[in-house]
């Protein structure tokens, strides 16, 4: 018990990151551990190229965009407390996690989820998708697994049932309005 306190005191701030997170002191050591192998060089940051170590993103289609989401525009690296904020995306939403009174929204939450994927196909940040933009995700992912015409064909298939105000493209609002399973069948997308 010892060496978990004495490495979360290493940690700047790691109570209020984990109250932000929802992730326990063992979760904060595992991904301090997991920032300090990624970060070879001991800068104490991040750049893109340190994900490349990540298997699992290599081997993702959308591996790219992916990381991409972990760097604001402009910024070339990113910190322990971005890494494990951008992290705490992927963790299930805890609907037994009390909240509290003039707190911010969860970053697990459905809303902030959404948010974060619909970031994953909005690549121009636009605040829209468009249809080049979603059938750039789609060919990433489903590859030479279908023919360039049936991956039109989804593309438009999804914009027209999800473009609600018939701009040719989906904006946030239309994204978390358009039913779960039309995304999710179409764009894998696990909300």
């Amino acid at each position: 018990m010892g060496s978990t306190s004495s490495t979360l005191l290493k940690i700047p701030n790691v109570e209020v990151l984990m109250q932000e997170t929802g992730f326990s002191p063992a979760h904060m050591i595992r991904l301090h551990d997991r920032f300090k192998a990624l970060d070879k060089e001991g800068r104490g940051h991040l750049c893109p190229q340190d994900f490349g170590a990540i298997k699992e993103l290599a081997m993702n289609p959308i591996g790219d965009r992916i990381i991409g989401a972990f760097f604001c525009p402009g910024k070339e690296t990113v910190d322990f407390h971005t890494f494990v904020k951008i992290l705490a995306h992927f963790r299930p939403v805890d609907k037994n996690r009390p909240k509290e009174p003039n707190s911010p929204e969860p970053i697990n939450s459905r809303s902030n989820k959404l948010r974060f994927a619909f970031q994953l196909y909005d690549q121009d940040k636009d605040g829209k998708i468009s249809r080049d933009e979603l059938l750039k995700v789609l060919q990433a992912m489903l590859g030479m697994q279908v023919t360039e015409e049936q991956l039109e064909s989804i593309a438009d298939r999804t914009i027209q049932e999800a473009d609600l105000d018939r701009d040719d493209a989906i904006s946030f609002e239309e994204f978390r309005k358009v039913s779960p399973e039309i995304l999710h069948s179409r764009c894998f997308i696990k909300v």
